[in-house]
């Protein structure tokens, strides 16, 4: 993508958790060109830890924008992270790969999306990153690629710019098929900093990770598959 004076950067939403994935989604969408306005989502999470870490995020890959929107997903619960419901711990690879475990959100890729796609709309983007991933997932049905597919499609029907001018919008996953050990590798090469974000679902009040939740685990082993320590605190 040609950039500078005469042809200024691309715009493109990316949502930003916090968490690794979405950093090196974020860092994907910098690197290739794009002009990256990022948006994360103070949704009645039980932990706001991962907010300051997309924060500090935005800031050091120098994001063009960061934006945090309201939306209170606690109203209906139904999920260990907005909800009164024990976070599953200790769980071994093959439980971890099977099944929706309870730190599902309810349709919240949809929600973030939506919001997403609106932003878009302002901004003139077309382009959309999210961090899903199909691969070390938590059985979460939207982060499976049928879902981001049918997603994209529905850009193009619920919009101005793609029913009545035909443009095409493209939500990129770039980590989708990724292993977690693949994604470390990935953001070391984009020069993530992974000390900066926060991933795990139980943190204490310090930021500390727990090391046991699913997405401690999966963190975990990413980085030893990778050959590198993990460089956020953990409590045990």
């Amino acid at each position: 993508m040609t950039t500078g004076p005469e042809h200024p950067a691309r715009p493109a939403v990316v949502l930003l958790s916090g968490g690794m994935d979405s950093a090196v989604a974020a860092a994907i969408a910098r690197d290739a060109g794009f002009s990256v306005h990022a948006l994360s989502f103070r949704y009645g999470q039980r932990h706001a830890i991962e907010l300051a870490a997309a924060a500090r995020v935005a800031r050091a890959l120098a994001l063009a924008q960061h934006l945090i929107v309201d939306v209170d997903l606690a109203a209906f619960g139904g999920s260990a992270l907005t909800d009164a419901i024990a976070v599953p711990q200790d769980r071994s690879a093959d439980e971890i790969g099977h099944g929706v475990p309870p730190t599902y959100v309810p349709a919240r890729n949809t929600v973030f999306l939506s919001l997403a796609l609106a932003w878009s709309e302002v901004l003139g983007a077309r382009d959309i990153f999210i961090g899903a991933n199909a691969i070390d997932y938590s059985g979460y049905p939207d982060c499976r690629p049928e879902y981001l597919a049918a997603f994209e499609r529905l850009a193009q029907l619920a919009t101005v710019a793609g029913a009545e001018r035909g443009e095409r919008f493209v939500i990129h996953a770039p980590l989708l098929r990724m292993s977690k050990r693949e994604i470390v590798e990935c953001g070391t090469a984009h020069g993530v900093d992974f000390a900066l974000t926060r991933t795990c679902y139980a943190p204490d009040p310090s930021g500390a990770a727990c090391g046991r939740c699913d997405a401690c685990l999966l963190r975990l082993r990413g980085f030893a598959e990778a050959g590198l320590a993990d460089p956020v605190a953990y409590r045990r």
